[in-house]
């Protein structure tokens, strides 16, 4: 096997740099919430050095002049809090969170199983959908409506119909809406929320788990294990295009020439296999016009903060364990609804939603001594700007804006801040080749999910081009760092 990375260091995305010295900063993906244990154990990572953080408690929900929310890994800790808020939402709080637990053990089993042709009669077809539809039915009649019923809901909805109090609501409605060019209101919100909790743990919501030394380290761990596996990884070396003879997928033209391959497996998003690597007449035109209608829709930017100090929230004062997890700018859901406001007119939101991290916190290692790094993800920033485009006043003025808006509720951080670091939805494209900006490979929307991921006809990881398979989040189950997009592709690619 050969891997060709196209950046001079590896992982993709899911890179560790030193953009302020002497610190290491996740420029790209920054958390492994998804990550499946079976793959972390199947390919020994722990032995190549990999070392897994959860933090706790996973969010804090700052407010200004109220009582804010922190959720713990232990449900009934949450709960405990939330009381503080609604002793109804408190009650309700176990329950709640046993039911996502058990849906999100539905999806881990529907992540692993390859969609299945809805096209076709092919046996292996029919026996996967029928494993699944039977783990559906051991949730037993009242939780297999309940979770057939909720999967297309808005987070609006169904929060709804459990809680009152505006930091529980904003809080889950942050989860449900990250990465989305979509507000809490939109259907199919709740599908976004359960894919965010598989794997978390019993209990545990918006699980916030990290790797020790950067997520550059859960690349170097996969470079071990395919390095002693016997196959080659070539860094600064960009793919030019697939080479397709007869309708076949060949081999890749690289800067340095042709290089032959029975299969070709491409992790970058359905658009740059499809369009940039490849040319339209290489496809049937049914297809190409099906993948030119993904949509992608990136939303999100990403400031970097090296700090002298922590940041001192007026709602709870101090250093103390609620800075471990994420910081969660989303006071209450309609805070998000309005963040969400801006980008349907192509403007940033000017009060957005923010998920801060101080990843130093638990990992001292990644910042000089006395000092911090503070990760931010500031969404609503669209792609496509109605006005301007995203220069270098645009990137001042995003860092301005992520530092005024989480200054309102610790008003030290200004002062604390030493250099900063901003990524626009168009530095993801340039860097990561993230089309639009898109942190999921594509929308992570009811009707690019499942066999419709990335289109009907290409979500089983093989294409309609014989030799070329795909592996990436554009294909299923979808975004964040969980592995299982090429866990499956490479199972189905050794069937073949």
């Amino acid at each position: 096997v050969l891997v060709l990375e196209r950046r001079d260091t590896v992982g993709g995305a899911a890179a560790t740099e030193e953009v302020f010295p002497g610190f290491r900063v996740d420029t790209g993906a920054h958390r492994t919430g998804g990550l499946s244990y079976r793959i972390v154990n199947d390919l020994r990572l722990a032995h190549h050095g990999l070392e897994l953080i959860d933090a706790d408690p996973t969010v804090f929900v700052p407010v200004v002049g109220g009582t804010p929310l922190t959720l713990w890994c232990d449900p009934r800790k949450t709960a405990d809090a939330i009381r503080e808020l609604s002793s109804a939402d408190a009650d309700a709080w176990i329950p709640f969170t046993e039911l996502i637990g058990r849906a999100a053990d539905f999806l881990e089993a529907a992540w692993t199983t390859t969609p299945p042709d809805v096209t076709g009669n092919d046996i292996r077809d029919l026996i996967a959908s029928a494993k699944l539809g039977a783990k559906l039915r051991r949730l037993g009649k009242k939780d297999m409506v309940e979770v057939m019923r909720i999967l297309p809901m808005s987070i609006y909805e169904f929060l709804g119909d459990w809680f009152e109090s505006d930091p529980v609501r904003g809080a889950l409605a942050a989860s449900a809406v990250t990465g989305l060019c979509q507000g809490p209101m939109a259907g199919g919100t709740v599908y976004t929320l359960l894919h965010h909790h598989v794997g978390a743990g019993a209990g545990v919501i918006r699980p916030t788990r990290r790797v020790r030394g950067g997520i550059g380290r859960l690349s170097d761990a996969l470079v071990a294990d395919c390095e002693a596996s016997g196959s080659e990884i070539r860094t600064g070396t960009a793919v030019e295009r697939i080479v397709v003879e007869g309708g076949h997928a060949v081999g890749v033209v690289v800067d340095r020439g042709e290089i032959r391959a029975e299969r070709v497996v491409s992790s970058v998003d359905p658009r740059r296999t499809f369009f940039d690597l490849m040319e339209p007449s290489e496809m049937e035109p049914e297809f190409a016009r099906k993948m030119s209608n993904i949509r992608y829709k990136g939303v999100c930017a990403k400031v970097h903060l090296a700090l002298s100090g922590l940041p001192d929230f007026t709602c709870q004062p101090g250093v103390g364990d609620h800075l471990n997890g994420v910081i969660s700018i989303s006071p209450s859901l309609e805070y998000v609804e309005r963040a969400f406001d801006a980008a349907k007119y192509g403007q940033t939101s000017r009060q957005p939603y923010l998920e801060v991290s101080i990843p130093s916190r638990t990992d001292p290692g990644i910042a000089p001594d006395g000092k911090h790094l503070m990760s931010i993800v500031l969404q609503y920033a669209p792609y496509t700007l109605r006005e301007g485009t995203w220069d270098d006043a645009a990137r001042a003025k995003l860092s301005a804006l992520a530092v005024a808006t989480l200054a309102e509720y610790a008003p030290n951080l200004s002062s604390l801040v030493e250099a900063s670091h901003v990524m626009t939805p168009l530095d993801l494209e340039q860097q990561f080749g993230l089309s639009e900006g898109n942190i999921y490979h594509g929308e992570m929307t009811l009707d690019q999910l499942l066999f419709m991921r990335p289109v009907p006809g290409a979500s089983r990881y093989r294409t309609p081009i014989p030799g070329l398979y795909q592996c990436g989040a554009g294909t299923h189950p979808g975004g964040g760092v969980t592995g299982v997009p090429g866990f499956n592709a490479a199972r189905e690619i050794l069937r073949d």
